[in-house]
């Protein structure tokens, strides 16, 4: 049943990457009109809800479900683009980033010789930035494998294709990264997702306490890297995509891990809030509750 699925999932890649980036991008944002017009009998649209309402209590119940609508039309955007984004020529996917901006920031990073730790949140469309970081620089980039082996093979290989090296999120995947780090190299990690307990720690999220992984801001004290938050944000009318480079909270390469998982999250909530309806709402952000606190999701 597993191969099944994994076949209909890479043929349905295909489908879509037959597809212009205008009629990809218009199918995922029909996606998404299609979930808002369920409302909460949808999942995907209740935890969207769900969590923009939690991390926007200052904004108006009006303003929250226009991001409510608008979220889930890129969440739409996001699955259909994964044909371009996976099965395009990486020269023919790269062609469609129009600006990059603070590039410098990454380069100055690199200079230095420390290694470079990018954070790349789930905003815009990461697969865009990863290819374009693969195509500039030595790039090791870790990731969480699918549980279909056949799409496993397929994220690793077309990841790779120019050169990234994937490290796997357990033992052997940090040892890839510290190495990388050492030789003064770029390592990009996914910040917000939820880790084992074990492997997490709770600090705040848009004022909500969320288990934070103790990863990245451990391999910033040990390395003395810099690091830096990168977005690939989507673009009006199918132009493409604009690439963006902050610098990460400087209290992030502190050995105190609360403040510096703490000051990661601050790093990742202030590239959303640059672009928020771009960000991944859907995700069950905030499952694993502090010891004694309600339940966060249905």
């Amino acid at each position: 049943m597993k191969r099944i699925k994994s076949l209909l999932a890479v043929a349905l890649l295909g489908v879509l990457a037959l597809l212009p980036l205008r009629l990809s991008q218009a199918l995922g944002r029909g996606l998404g009109n299609r979930y808002w017009r369920k409302g909460d009998a949808a999942k995907v649209t209740r935890q969207t809800r769900r969590n923009i309402n939690a991390c926007f209590p200052e904004w108006s119940e009006s303003e929250r479900e226009a991001l409510i609508h608008a979220s889930l039309q890129q969440t739409g955007c996001s699955l259909c683009e994964m044909g371009m984004s996976w099965l395009w020529p990486a020269r023919r996917t790269l062609k469609k980033v129009r600006h990059v901006y603070h590039e410098d920031r990454v380069q100055a990073a690199i200079d230095q010789g420390k290694g470079v730790i990018l954070i790349a949140p789930h905003l815009g469309n990461w697969e865009v930035l990863n290819l374009y970081l693969s195509a500039h620089y030595p790039f090791t980039a870790m990731y969480k494998p699918p549980r279909m082996k056949l799409m496993d093979d397929l994220v690793k290989r077309m990841r790779a294709r120019l050169g990234t090296r994937m490290a796997p999120a357990d033992t052997r995947g940090v040892r890839m990264v510290m190495k990388a780090l050492r030789r003064g190299e770029m390592v990009g990690i996914l910040p917000d997702q939820e880790p084992d307990v074990s492997g997490g720690i709770h600090v705040p999220f848009f004022g909500v306490q969320a288990l934070t992984m103790k990863l990245l801001p451990q391999l910033a004290a040990q390395t003395g890297a810099v690091v830096v938050c990168g977005y690939a944000e989507r673009l009006p009318d199918a132009a493409g995509f604009d690439l963006h480079f902050v610098m990460a909270d400087e209290r992030i390469n502190s050995r105190n891990l609360e403040d510096a998982a703490a000051a990661m999250n601050v790093s990742v909530e202030q590239c959303v809030r640059a672009l928020p309806a771009q960000y991944q709402w859907e995700y069950r952000r905030f499952s694993t509750r502090p010891e004694g606190a309600p339940r966060f999701y249905d």
